[in-house]
């Protein structure tokens, strides 16, 4: 008798061992903040060297258009647009929400050494982050994608840029629309042009106020809260376009 009660209590304690162990398997996975870096000129460096082997070009003047093709988005080394906003969640803690597309399209044009005219569309129906439950929910509460499934950006300020081999950071003003709203924004933003590989990479982020935009948090039984203010990120690759004439033509 004896025997058989170590027995079972040897059991028994395995038994604990096995469900705490699973516990914390399922809080790391599925409960852990799992957001990536901000957006960077030096990641994006990285990736228009690791191009650098395409088709070479040495005129930067001309119509530019977004390249989807270059690296990937599983690892966010290509082309994406998205939000990031902190939140706090419920027996968690502070956390960071960031949600990302890879659908993202447009246009840029350089004239003479000025950025005179930029058009960017992103489509927020396919924005993911690392919570599906998120992602579903975006569709028709908070940005509800559903209902204004675009956001765009428009540029109202000439920029100038410096030919160099190193990055360019400066303030880019424009009008950005999200949930049918449009604003006034000041959008910083570094540039990168690999000529070697015939790329321009943009990376930026523009302040997004939900509030401003006519947008509700959604919060829910695991979201206690979404702070107002946040952020619009982007890396975005420009290759020539295709047929397009040079602004002077």
């Amino acid at each position: 008798m004896a025997r058989s009660r170590r027995t079972y209590a040897i059991g028994a304690a395995v038994t604990v061992v096995v469900l705490v162990a699973a516990a914390v398997g399922a809080w790391w996975f599925l409960i852990r903040s799992t957001a990536p870096e901000e957006a960077s000129i030096e990641t994006a460096a990285e990736t228009l060297e690791a191009e650098s082997a395409r088709a070479a070009t040495e005129q930067i003047d001309g119509t530019w258009a977004v390249d989807g093709s270059v690296g990937s988005f599983d690892d966010f080394t290509g082309t994406w647009a998205g939000y990031r906003f902190d939140e706090q969640l419920a027996n968690i803690g502070a956390a960071t929400a960031v949600g990302r597309t890879p659908m993202v399209s447009g246009t840029m044009v350089i004239d003479s050494g000025k950025v005179s005219d930029v058009d960017v569309n992103v489509d927020l129906t396919t924005l993911k982050s690392d919570k599906d439950r998120r992602d579903q929910a975006l569709h028709h509460r908070g940005l509800e994608s559903d209902t204004y499934p675009m956001a765009t950006f428009a540029l109202s300020e000439p920029i100038e840029l410096t030919r160099t081999s190193e990055s360019v950071t400066t303030e880019a003003q424009g009008e950005l629309t999200v949930h049918g709203v449009t604003k006034p924004v000041e959008v910083e933003v570094e540039v990168e042009a690999r000529m070697a590989g015939g790329r321009i990479a943009v990376v930026g982020h523009a302040p997004l106020q939900l509030s401003a935009f006519g947008i509700q948090a959604p919060t829910g039984y695991s979201v206690l809260s979404i702070e107002d203010q946040g952020s619009f990120e982007f890396q975005i690759f420009f290759v020539p376009a295709p047929g397009a004439p040079p602004p002077s033509a």
